[in-house]
């Protein structure tokens, strides 16, 4: 059956031409369009789209405003479309927050340059959603949890600062148990002194990571390093987000940083990181050739090399399998390597690689990775 799509763009250009590559696919069905997010909400009532794709910027009703509602009224997994700027990348975080799953950039010359790349990107992404777990009314809301007695907030975090409010979630869709040689235990985890936690996602990670990160205290004794799939344009701006949200220092990391405990360190996108045994941070340029820039495995693999048993990876919701062959190599070593479970990823492509490859220690939902992992390092 075919995936059914509402277009959502002020710009008549814009809803024609998405409306053009999506039908040009014929397991896509373009439905309806709207020109605002007011008219979005009533298509999304009258139609019950599988996938909306979703401005930002338009009259009556911006999008993620219109994300928001849709996300209470009739859950429907929303592809935004994103300029690639600061702004852009805050927006678009925003709209992750409001309920959407992912996003695109809205480039018009990529469009009319290789229309064949945009076109291929375009529907995989449409595809990809179509089947993710995010039917339901929006999400939990990010904000820390107490801190325990002895990790008071640092000053860049006051106690009173809060995540956006999100709608309470409703039952997610139901999934396919996981494979019977994967491990569900909920005990504790034992704890270790790891000198790097790693944590790898994709599609649905910058919720995530927010969900995982708000529950760390400030005195959290492990390095932290983040690897997120994310266009060079936002990763800053995100890096400044969890920074805001956590109690833990997190910035987007730079050629010749220093681990330490408390900050996390997030890969820029477009370029490639890498850690070393005296705890300094490489970033490379990204190379043309590889999928992901940054690059989970990639940051994986060099963890192994550099601190050998004393790792721990945590791989979280997204698509494709980045992050099975890096886990492989720490498992070698001796490190220890979580996924989360299907149930609560967006997208159960990269933790799944770990899980069937046999390379999970643990398999955790995403509520309570957080939990976990202040009991196996503090």
């Amino acid at each position: 059956m075919a995936v059914k799509v509402l277009v959502v763009d002020d710009s008549g250009f814009f809803r024609r031409r998405v409306s053009e590559i999506l039908s040009a696919d014929s397991n896509i069905q373009v439905v309806g369009t709207a020109t605002n997010g007011r008219e979005a909400i009533d298509q999304a009532l009258a139609l019950k789209p599988d996938v909306i794709t979703m401005d930002y910027e338009m009259p009556m009703m911006d999008g993620i405003t219109a994300v928001r509602h849709i996300m209470q009224r009739c859950p429907t997994p929303v592809l935004m479309f994103s300029s690639l700027t600061h702004e852009g990348a805050r927006v678009t975080l925003d709209a992750l927050d409001a309920g959407a799953v992912d996003f695109l950039p809205k480039n018009f010359e990529d469009i009319s340059r290789n229309p064949e790349k945009v076109k291929q990107l375009l529907c995989e992404k449409v595809h990809t959603i179509a089947r993710s777990n995010r039917r339901y009314s929006g999400l939990p809301s990010v904000a820390p949890a107490p801190a325990p007695a002895a990790a008071p907030a640092p000053a860049h975090a006051p106690a009173t600062s809060s995540a956006p409010t999100r709608p309470a979630p409703a039952t997610p869709r139901p999934t396919a148990a996981a494979p019977a040689h994967a491990p569900t235990s909920s005990a504790a985890p034992k704890r270790k002194p790891y000198k790097l936690l790693a944590i790898g996602t994709s599609t649905g990670g910058p919720v995530a990571l927010q969900r995982v990160l708000t529950q760390l205290p400030a005195n959290f004794p492990a390095p932290i390093v983040l690897i997120q799939h994310m266009p060079a344009a936002f990763t800053k701006a995100f890096a400044e987000r969890l920074d805001k949200l956590c109690r833990i220092s997190v910035k987007e990391a730079e050629d010749g940083d220093q681990l330490r405990p408390g900050l996390a360190l997030l890969a820029p996108g477009g370029k490639q990181m890498m850690v070393d045994g005296r705890g300094t941070v490489k970033i490379l340029p990204g190379d043309e050739r590889l999928n992901y820039r940054p690059c989970v495995d990639i940051t994986f693999g060099s963890a192994s090399k550099a601190y050998g048993d004393k790792v721990l990876a945590v791989v979280l919701t997204g698509m494709g399998a980045d992050g099975r062959e890096g886990a492989r190599l720490l498992k070698q070593s001796g490190s220890q390597v979580w996924a989360q479970d299907e149930a609560s990823c967006v997208i159960y492509g990269m933790p799944m690689a770990i899980v069937k490859a046999n390379l999970a220690d643990a398999v955790y939902s995403l509520d309570d990775i957080g939990r976990h992992l202040v009991e196996a390092c503090v």
